[in-house]
């Protein structure tokens, strides 16, 4: 039967792009936050161009009922992969109706609790995966109009792709009635429910910019949002081709799966970038601000017919990211990007032997080395024909799928560029033309140093201190200061101490940085100048100096202790859980030692984001502070929908379970955890 639905859905599959045109599609949905489940009641409209036998949506793991064709009820296959139509389809338009429910495995995440008063629901369909929780279809290129209709508690705020067109309140709960104009593609289809708050900017062309946060933390709104507006603003001017859709919006959510997602007309991102303004410093939103929003063209307005042509959306939004952070930070700031990205592509095309034009390309080539080729083709024709080129580009292929031809063919359109040398260069193959490359970061003085200081890496320090030390006391970017300081590295001290505190005295806090980083060593006599790290206004910066000094000076471990005793950090608390490491390891603190370890242990419990729990963990197990509670906090790690620490927690029981005590500790566990961690231990246990 397998066999017999896997033909039926491949031939159906051909069949259905050609001669079906789905054009809209309107759905009431439901959450249950208990079940983890959704259900709704689903109308598609389509157009039968051919005469067809079967109709499909794609739909994983889903139940469906009173499924009715142009209202009345048919008959319907379900191959737990996707929903079947069989009947003579003739040409005109037709709709199909039905109720469904999933309790998706992916793609539809149920985070915190209404119990913690923390509950957040959000989706992330990019690749195949709205059809865990939306019957849609997978294929990028079926694209339809969708409108979306949400009921949930009226404590929560709903978020779905286009305008809210209405909110009906009945009770506790909340209709939100959400409407799109244009056609788009299924991946991109978004929820998210949260207690948010929203403040609304306007843009320079009056489109709506609607921003939420958690409402615990409306006073990081203005650092997070800083420049939202501004990067709003700049590109769509740069890019020439008005905002494709009618409202735009940006949702922090707890442990995201990426930094953002470009969701039609609504991002979500990350709530690492919820910062103030001591975070502003280290790890502001603007980049990824800028990146997602620039996919609203490049990705959701025109979309890459597959993933062969992923740099078309991946490349695209890199580089004008880096754009509108030059508009913002300076020509330098964007060379200097430009010059660490070229490195890092240098160093992966040792091994890297997949170029862009290739599906399995690595992600650095399709962001990173695919906004190299756009700078590449501004700088070869100009800033007026490219502007041209990107304008007639997204007005041929609007709401529509294209191809790397179809871009290419437009820059032929306005300028003799050899596409065919371009594409050879950058897209089809790994080899980095260190001639065009330096060629181009040549045209900035900062850039232009940061290729003089490289060449220099293999000279003796003294060959090069009076070039340094010009730089330092200079008034050059602070990155091409920061480049002098990591090649004092591996020096002597006495050698580069003058050049350590030049940059010190410097007072810029990435400079000032980077001495922190690159002394984990720290001599007495330079002791008193790196304390003074303490005080900068970097959480980032604090947190590496407080554990250096930590570990270099047990002397003075209760003045450092006492010191950043208040401190909180980043919202992963990452200066809190390393303050309360430093003091369980320290014997001479005199603060209550249980109270300490209890907190450190709370935090590693699901009422912290993953980020938090990780570091937590790792702490813990690495002092040997290892409980039942501990280790069941461990056991839910491997079952986190984030991979990165679902994999830490399932390699670190691993470890554990090779100590006889660690193992029978765990056993031991067993019947507290339920049936999802009893799954994940028992695999490891056997």
């Amino acid at each position: 039967m397998r066999f017999i639905f896997l033909f039926i859905s491949a031939f159906v599959f051909g069949q259905q792009t050609k001669n079906v045109d789905f054009t809209s599609v309107s759905a009431h949905l439901n959450l249950n936050p208990n079940e983890k489940s959704i259900s709704g009641l689903v109308n598609y409209t389509f157009k039968v161009l051919k005469e067809v036998d079967t109709i499909r949506l794609d739909a994983q793991n889903m139940e469906f009922f009173e499924v009715k064709l142009n209202k009345k009820k048919i008959a319907f296959l379900n191959s737990g992969k996707q929903l079947l139509i069989v009947y003579p389809f003739k040409k005109g338009k037709n709709a199909i109706t039905f109720e469904y429910k999933a309790i998706p495995k992916q793609a539809l995440y149920f985070v915190g609790s209404i119990e913690a008063d923390d509950l957040q629901i959000w989706t992330q369909g990019q690749g195949r995966y709205t059809s865990h929780w939306f019957p849609s279809f997978d294929d990028v290129n079926e694209k339809l109009i969708f409108n979306l209709s949400v009921g949930f508690d009226s404590d929560y705020k709903v978020v779905a792709n286009g305008v809210l067109k209405k909110k009906i309140s009945t009770n506790q709960s909340t209709t939100w009635q959400y409407q799109m104009q244009k056609p788009m593609s299924s991946y991109l289809l978004m929820l998210a429910i949260g207690k948010f708050e929203k403040q609304r900017q306007f843009s320079k062309t009056k489109i709506p910019l609607d921003l939420y946060i958690g409402n615990k933390e409306l006073s990081h709104f203005e650092p997070t949002y800083r420049y939202s507006k501004t990067v709003f603003d700049f590109l769509e001017k740069e890019i020439g081709y008005k905002y494709p859709w009618k409202v735009y919006k940006q949702v922090p959510v707890r442990d995201f799966l990426y930094a953002g997602m470009e969701n039609t007309s609504a991002t979500l991102f990350a709530t690492r970038y919820v910062v103030d303004s001591t975070g502003f410093e280290d790890r502001n939103f603007t980049n990824v601000d800028a990146h997602e929003l620039a996919h609203q063209w490049f990705g959701d307005l025109v979309t890459a017919t597959s993933g062969k042509h992923h740099w078309l959306q991946e490349g695209f939004a890199t580089y004008y990211a880096l754009l509108a952070e030059k508009n913002i930070f300076g020509e330098d700031y964007f060379y200097s990007k430009m010059y660490e990205s070229i490195q890092q592509i240098k160093f992966a095309s040792r091994m890297d032997s997949i170029p862009i034009l290739n599906e399995k390309a690595s992600s650095l080539s399709y962001y990173q080395k695919g906004a190299w080729a756009l700078f590449s083709i501004h700088q070869a024709i100009g800033d007026k024909a490219f502007k041209k080129v990107i304008k007639n580009y997204l007005n041929k292929y609007a709401f529509k799928n294209v191809t790397t031809a179809d871009f290419l063919s437009e820059v032929k359109k306005v300028s003799d560029f050899d596409t065919q040398l371009f594409s050879k260069v950058w897209l089809e193959s790994t080899i980095v033309n260190t001639n065009i490359v330096n060629d181009l970061l040549n045209q900035n003085k900062s850039s232009k140093l940061l290729l003089e200081i490289d060449k220099m890496k293999s000279k003796p320090l003294i060959e090069k201190m009076d070039f340094f030390k010009q730089i330092l006391q200079s008034d050059q970017y602070h990155f091409v200061k920061e480049h002098v300081v990591n090649q004092l590295r591996n020096e002597n001290f006495e050698a580069k101490k003058e050049l350590l505190q030049m940059a010190l005295n410097t007072k810029n806090v990435q400079v000032r940085q980077m001495v922190a980083y690159a002394l984990p060593k720290i001599p007495e006599e330079f002791r008193l100048d790196y304390e003074t790290l303490l005080d900068d206004k970097s959480y980032q910066t604090q947190e590496i100096a407080l554990l250096y000094l930590w570990r270099n000076f047990p002397k003075q471990r209760i003045t450092y202790l006492n010191k950043a005793k208040n401190w909180i950090g980043f919202n992963d608390l990452n200066l809190r859980t390393l303050w309360l490491s430093l003091a369980i390891m320290t014997p001479q603190y005199e603060g209550d030692k249980k109270v300490i370890i209890d907190e450190l242990i709370s935090m590693s419990s699901e009422r912290f984001e993953a980020t938090t729990r990780q570091n937590a963990l790792e702490y813990l197990i690495g002092f040997q502070l290892i409980n039942d509670e501990v280790l069941i906090n461990l056991v839910k790690a491997t079952t986190h929908h984030t991979w990165q620490f679902s994999k830490f927690g399932r390699d670190t029981i691993r470890t554990l379970l090779k100590n006889k005590e660690q193992k029978d500790a765990f056993i031991r566990i067993l019947p507290s955890l339920n049936e999802k961690e009893q799954i994940q231990l028992n695999r490891l246990l056997n």
